[in-house]
Formats: C-alpha cells, structure tokens, sequence
C-alpha cells in the first residue's frame, strides 16, 4: 500500500495571507516546510496538497496567476530537494462549494484514489478546522499544526467530534513524529 501524507498549501507550507496569494512573490515558504516536504520524499512518502484557492472564484485571481504561483512553489521547493506528487486545487467561491471544497472531502478522496492509499494510514496535515473536518470526512487521520490559523484553531477548542487531532509546532515537527510513527 502507498504510504501517503495530504497537506493543505496556507498555513502549512507558506505563509497564509489575509488577502491571499496572488503572486509569486508573495509567495512566502515557512521555515523547514520545504525540508521537511524533502524528508517524506526521501523516506518513499507520497505528498499532496490538497488546496483550496477560492480567491479564483471570487475573481481576485485567475487561473493562469495561480498556475504561476504554483510553478514557483515547486521551483522553491524543488531548491530543497523536495517535490509534490500531486497538487490538487478547488477554485469554487464559499457560496457555490462542490463537494471538492474543503470540508468536504472531495480533493482528499482524489488523491487517496489516485495514490491508491488507505485513509486510515494516511494524515492530512492542515491548519484550518475545514482541513480537519475534511480529514474526518474522508476517513484520514487529522494532524493541526500551529502555523497559519492553526494556532486560533487549538485556542478555540478543536471539537470533540473532530477527535482525535495530533497537534504540532510545525510542519516540520509533524513530519518528524510521523517518519517515528508517533504522530497519533
């Protein structure tokens, strides 16, 4: 069986803007994310984020200016020594979600499909409650990391319905606990 980690893309592996990110320059990576991508890669580890980017949507970014965006992430990445085995995107607007927008499980599914990976064996990596409730509905462990809104989110209180979440610092420290199996 495909061992397989899902990770939302803001928040998690760059930076999350409050008016999104719409060019390559604003492209932020955070510290060790892109290492720690490089550690699963090396380790036989499959990777997808799994992202939502309804800023298309809404119209504040084409799809061509996120294609951009992308190739940069994987250009900055790849200086690292680590790639993305797939990169899904849902682009719908928060009022006309399909079943792909987080947090359904739509994107998750897809890529469990495509990798041919068991949901139970598999994390999603997010710092959003919509990453979490997402994880829950495709059957994945959840795993919360503090970047992003991931702090707000274990302020507030992780529901009990979400239950359980592993929770770490960072990416990188998440990517360490599961490569010594500890992550649940």
């Amino acid at each position: 069986m495909t061992r397989l980690v899902l990770l939302g893309r803001d928040g998690v592996i760059n930076d999350d803007r409050a008016d999104a990110v719409k060019t390559p320059d604003e492209l932020v990576l955070l510290s060790g994310s892109a290492a720690a991508i490089a550690r699963l890669n090396a380790a036989g580890v499959k990777v997808a984020v799994v992202t939502n980017q309804s800023a298309v949507g809404r119209g504040h970014l084409s799809v061509p200016a996120l294609e951009r965006i992308h190739a940069e992430l994987r250009t900055r990445l790849a200086r690292d020594g680590a790639h993305l085995d797939a990169l899904l995107v849902c682009t719908d607007p928060p009022g006309r979600a399909s079943p792909r927008l987080k947090p359904s499980p739509g994107m998750l599914l897809e890529a469990l499909r495509q990798f041919r990976a068991t949901a139970d064996d598999t994390p999603m990596i997010g710092d959003d409650l919509h990453d979490l409730q997402a994880a829950k509905a495709a059957g994945c462990r959840r795993v919360l990391v503090r970047t992003g809104k991931g702090g707000a989110v274990q302020a507030a209180g992780v529901p009990l319905d979400l239950l359980p979440v592993a929770v770490h610092a960072d990416l990188a420290a998440a990517v360490e606990s599961y490569l010594k199996g500890e992550l649940w």
